[in-house]
């Protein structure tokens, strides 16, 4: 049952897994069919975006009653959808307790990438993206991860539910890449992407999920054996000084443990590299010589650099890199042998781009409260990026 779910209330499908579905088809008295009954559902509710038990016409009409009163197929609910200039397409939905989160649809003409928050808020606090200026609240439930791609789905016309059945794929990658640090959330994020990687759900394949992380060892370390996706990592520095003041978390996992922990994660990914973010800061992280230090840092680990330009938020304390400091520090990484772009902005005009999303957040650790009550302010915000396909 959904955490924020009162005892008593119908359970919400949405989140539940194949096992799990199974379990609750077993305890509706459905007897060895209870297996055929899981993956019928799985069909109807994420290939077919149903949300009523009335439609699904290949279900008998007895336990379609029963499961009218026993359960329910509960997305979020949307508070606001905004398309940007360059058809970037974000929308802030309610996931309750006071909490909304984003995410964002970035369209391609090859592809179409749906970025999804993990988290009300963040605790990292990494000092120059959005979210965590809000703290942090809780957890998002496996039903509220899944449901933002079911909405998005939904909402962008991938589905036919009266026909049980998807039209052509509208989202074709995901990227665990806005609100929270998906590796704080483990359980219901790896949850939520078996659903994503479900031939009777969304059947996406695991180099079209990225999860993105700032670096959580032992999470890090589960997730290799548990669901191994594409992995992205938030680097943003070529030393443990400057990464400790930028991404708080390296005081506890520097990067020397990180990287290691990226190598021993390729044995199982689906991708023979890993995808280092490196977000530029002018006067920060910028310069030639932090680009030769940063290929010294990675060069023992099968990589890529995305290199994105800083997208400034109110009151962040950042700026973003000039055009030209951009492509020299790129220029050291390629001449090193190194693969390394640079990522496109996309969606900025209305707050979509990394490090911009922001939501809505009960927040639990009075981060906000204490920094308006600091003089001069420090600012040490916080989250993870928000970010197109790698």
């Amino acid at each position: 049952m959904p955490a924020n779910m009162p005892a008593g209330s119908p359970i919400n499908l949405l989140g539940l897994g194949r096992a799990e579905l199974t379990s609750f088809c077993a305890n509706l008295g459905e007897n060895p069919p209870r297996r055929f009954r899981a993956k019928q559902l799985l069909h109807w509710m994420h290939q077919a975006g149903a949300a009523d038990f009335g439609v699904m016409t290949d279900i008998s009409k007895p336990l379609r009653d029963r499961l009218a009163l026993d359960a329910t197929i509960a997305g979020p609910s949307v508070m606001r959808d905004t398309t940007a200039a360059d058809g970037t397409r974000k929308w802030l939905l309610d996931v309750g307790t006071g909490n909304a989160v984003e995410t964002v649809f970035i369209p391609e003409t090859s592809r179409g990438t749906l970025c999804v928050s993990s988290q009300a808020g963040c605790a990292l606090e990494c000092s120059f993206c959005a979210t965590g200026r809000q703290g942090f609240s809780r957890n998002l439930t496996a039903a509220e991860i899944i449901g933002q791609l079911w909405w998005a789905n939904k909402c962008l016309g991938a589905y036919d539910a009266a026909n049980n059945k998807g039209e052509a794929r509208v989202i074709s990658n995901i990227v665990m890449m806005g609100m929270g640090e998906p590796l704080a959330n483990f359980d219901h994020v790896v949850a939520a992407m078996r659903l994503m990687l479900d031939d009777d759900a969304y059947g996406l394949s695991r180099r079209r999920v990225t999860l993105s992380t700032s670096g959580l060892v032992p999470a890090l370390d589960r997730l290799r054996e548990a669901c191994p996706v594409a992995l992205a990592v938030s680097l943003h520095a070529p030393n443990d000084t400057l990464r400790n003041e930028l991404v708080p978390i390296n005081k506890k996992y520097p990067i020397r443990e990180l990287l290691a922990a990226c190598v021993r994660y390729l044995d199982k990914a689906p991708r023979d590299f890993v995808m280092f973010e490196y977000t530029l800061l002018d006067g920060v992280n910028d310069s030639v010589a932090q680009a030769c230090e940063l290929v010294e840092t990675v060069k023992s680990v099968p990589c890529k650099i995305n290199l994105i330009p800083f997208n400034p938020f109110e009151g962040s304390g950042y700026a973003r890199s000039k055009p030209d400091v951009v492509a020299r520090f790129q220029e050291v990484l390629l001449r090193a042998g190194l693969v390394a772009t640079t990522r496109k902005t996309r969606g900025d005009d209305i707050a979509a781009a990394c490090g911009q999303l922001a939501g809505q957040v009960a927040d639990k650790t009075r981060r906000a409260e204490r920094r308006l009550a600091r003089i001069p302010v420090v600012e040490t915000a916080a989250v993870t990026s928000a970010a197109r396909a790698i």
